[in-house]
């Protein structure tokens, strides 16, 4: 759904750490991420947070939002968290190494949802986005 609502269209992969994740799922737009803001359910752990898999960050259980993350190492401590991989990388993971992790953890997440792109385009400039994200047939 989020795809097909072009949510992740400009948004920015904004926390980088080398080794462990590169988190994205906030919106270029703070309208579009409010507009989200609701809780999913979380899914029970089927596989391991390996190096290219994709998963929902979260703050607890139940806690789930936009907020995913894609593991650039082996994070398998991950799996007794609760942190449950959907998909993996099946191609162009040297392209996830190459995303810009200069600015690392520092931009700060409630300001880009109260901010947007705004914030990030004039604090953070280097970050790297997504262009469009498509369901491909």
């Amino acid at each position: 759904n989020l795809i097909q609502a072009k949510y992740f269209d400009g948004a920015r992969f904004f926390r980088v750490v080398p080794g462990f994740v590169v988190q994205f799922g906030l919106a270029a737009n703070p309208d579009t991420i409010s507009m989200w803001d609701q809780n999913i359910p979380d899914d029970p752990v089927l596989t391991s947070n390996r190096r290219g898999t994709i998963t929902f960050a979260t703050a607890g259980p139940n806690t789930r939002t936009t907020q995913l993350f894609i593991n650039l190492g082996s994070n398998e401590r991950l799996d007794a968290q609760h942190f449950s991989p959907f998909g993996k990388v099946v191609e162009g993971m040297d392209n996830v190494d190459a995303i810009y992790a200069g600015d690392g953890e520092k931009p700060d997440q409630e300001a880009i949802k109260e901010k947007g792109n705004a914030y990030i385009e004039k604090e953070f400039p280097k970050l790297y986005y997504i262009k469009t994200a498509r369901v491909l047939p």
